[in-house]
């Protein structure tokens, strides 16, 4: 008789496995296991909470190096969450799951939660900038310290690549990338403008307690390239998901952007010549999550709502259409 597995069923045998593979690999109690995304999961043991990334996204050296860096962050005092090392001592490991090597790293839970939309105000903003100016100020430390060998440049990462993932067919958006590209590759590189940093700022990649201390996480995606993207993203982030209406939008942009930017000088050298340039990261940001679609979306099989979000993209890229006007 052939046995077959529901949906729930494969899922609840593969959290079934994971945590057992955890419980072996690292000096943790795990009960229980909770599928957050494909790639997160919420480990609950009796007295704390843990969270593993189980992916092969990046290479073992990438994640290595990036454990590395925010572990650096963390002894350094930056809200970031810790990893636990195997009973290996290692902070990357590799567990089978379903007959495939994957990759994984626990992290202890981070204070916080996420906000609501409209609790993301000029005060939270700008404590915001001071947790990145600090970030920044300690990956120059890092940087002086460890030598970055998989970590790429921005312009490396595949996600960049506009011109291989935009059609041909839509040569407005195509040229107007391929400029946008050559006048940041133009920008002249300086120890002050340009190093490591997290690289995908969301807001929802920053959780917040009651005392309004700020953790970052999910740094996966960080990379080398100028500060200022490091700011450009949260401020996109916040006017694409966080205004709920109640005033204007271009006033709540340049508010949010002032106070975003006072709170990282507090902490941080940032010059006048490179917040000029705030809203050029900004279309930057812009274009990638347009490129992200192309790579990822199912062409033949998108929906009415995947459909309207690429128009949008697509009418703000070719009118040339800036969301913040400072």
């Amino acid at each position: 008789m052939k046995v077959t597995f529901t949906e729930r069923e494969r899922g609840a045998n593969l959290v079934h496995k994971l945590r057992d593979s955890l419980n072996r690999l690292y000096p943790v109690n795990i009960m229980k296991v909770e599928s957050v995304t494909d790639e997160i999961f919420r480990c609950m043991a009796e007295e704390e909470i843990y969270f593993a990334r189980i992916t092969n996204y990046k290479s073992f050296n990438e994640q290595l190096e990036e454990v590395k860096y925010t572990d650096f962050l963390y002894k350094e005092g930056l809200g970031v969450s810790p990893t636990i090392p195997s009973i290996h001592g290692q902070v990357v490991e590799r567990i089978t799951l379903d007959h495939k090597e994957i990759l994984t790293v626990l992290y202890k839970s981070a204070p916080g939660e996420h906000l609501s939309r409209n609790e993301w105000n000029e005060d939270i903003l700008r404590e915001l900038g001071r947790q990145i100016g600090k970030l920044h100020r300690m990956s120059k430390n890092f940087e002086e310290l460890h030598q970055i060998k998989y970590i790429n440049d921005w312009n490396d990462n595949e996600e960049y690549d506009f011109l291989k993932y935009i059609p041909k067919e839509e040569a407005g958006i195509r040229e107007i990338a391929k400029e946008l590209l050559s006048t940041i590759n133009e920008i002249p590189i300086n120890d002050s403008n340009y190093g490591l940093l997290h690289g995908d700022l969301w807001l929802e990649n920053i959780l917040v307690d009651k005392h309004k201390d700020l953790t970052l996480i999910d740094f996966q995606d960080c990379e080398k390239n100028f500060y200022i993207f490091d700011l450009a993203v949260p401020i996109y982030s916040a006017m694409e998901y966080s205004f709920v209406g109640g005033g204007n939008i271009i006033e709540y942009g340049r508010s949010i952007t002032k106070a975003l930017i006072e709170g990282y000088e507090e902490e941080n050298v940032l010059s006048p010549e490179m917040v000029e340039k705030l809203s050029l990261f900004i279309k930057l940001k812009e274009v990638f999550e347009y490129n992200l679609m192309h790579m990822y979306w199912d062409k033949e099989k998108l929906t009415e709502e995947q459909i309207r979000i690429m128009n949008h993209f697509r009418m703000r890229i070719e009118y040339k259409h800036s969301i913040l006007h400072l």
